[in-house]
């Protein structure tokens, strides 16, 4: 059995508790969203600032995950450059998504594709921002079939979770960019922060691939971990 774990690296603010555990689980595949890598960081710790906030960030989460799975594939997509601050110094970092696949699983076909808008060279933009997703067919030779694993972090919309025509052609291009990718007789798993609610059209239209959704059908009503305190008018997934 192939070991799936998808998780919200959320820029690394906690990256230390994330690194240990993914180095204590080494899980066979990992889907992380909101990673960071900045080439040019003066610092391990820098900051984020956008409409007045200031959020700190791990400047290159990618590559201390990367160091964490060192037996993995490394892949990771970009959905934009824009500026993480060390006082009043701005360096250009991207931010994205990674997948990290363990070598005995050959990648056998993979897509890279946007969901929502394009990539974004001159900042991170203008909110609903661009988002990616990426899909990976991998070989499992335990069970002796190939498996097809996509993951996208969804729109983050000011409004909040609920239902817009961004969200539906967000989820449209995503279940199309994971037929690209899955064949016929697939094993799929596909995930993500998916920044909707339990009850949400995207879920129904990624329902459309056969899939059985593991967060409504087995009881859970939320999907956040006490580490976020912002309170949801509803439960989110």
């Amino acid at each position: 059995m192939v070991d799936i774990m998808s998780l919200n690296g959320w820029g690394g603010r906690l990256h230390a508790e994330l690194v240990a555990y993914l180095a204590a689980e080494r899980p066979d595949v990992l889907c992380l969203q909101e990673v960071v890598a900045t080439p040019d960081a003066p610092a391990d710790e820098m900051v984020y600032r956008d409409l007045g906030h200031e959020l700190p960030q791990r400047a290159n989460l990618f590559d201390e995950v990367r160091r964490a799975l060192p037996d993995h594939v490394a892949l990771f997509c970009p959905a934009a450059r824009g500026d993480l601050w060390q006082g009043d110094v701005a360096y250009p970092s991207f931010w994205g998504l990674a997948t990290f696949v363990h070598k005995s699983l050959p990648i056998v076909a993979q897509a890279q594709g946007f969901v929502h808008g394009g990539f974004s060279p001159d900042g991170y933009g203008e909110h609903p921002r661009s988002r990616t997703g990426h899909v990976v067919r991998l070989y499992d030779f335990d069970g002796r079939r190939p498996l097809t694993i996509g993951h996208m972090h969804g729109l983050r919309d000011l409004g909040g979770k609920h239902d817009t025509p961004a969200r539906a052609a967000q989820a449209r291009r995503f279940a199309a960019l994971v037929r690209s990718v899955a064949e016929p007789g697939d094993a799929l798993v596909v995930g993500g922060d998916f920044n909707v609610e339990p009850d949400s059209e995207t879920l129904t239209i990624l329902g459309e691939l056969g899939l059985k959704d593991l967060v409504t059908t087995r009881g859970f009503t939320d999907t956040r971990t006490s580490y976020y305190a912002k309170p949801a008018a509803s439960p989110t997934t």
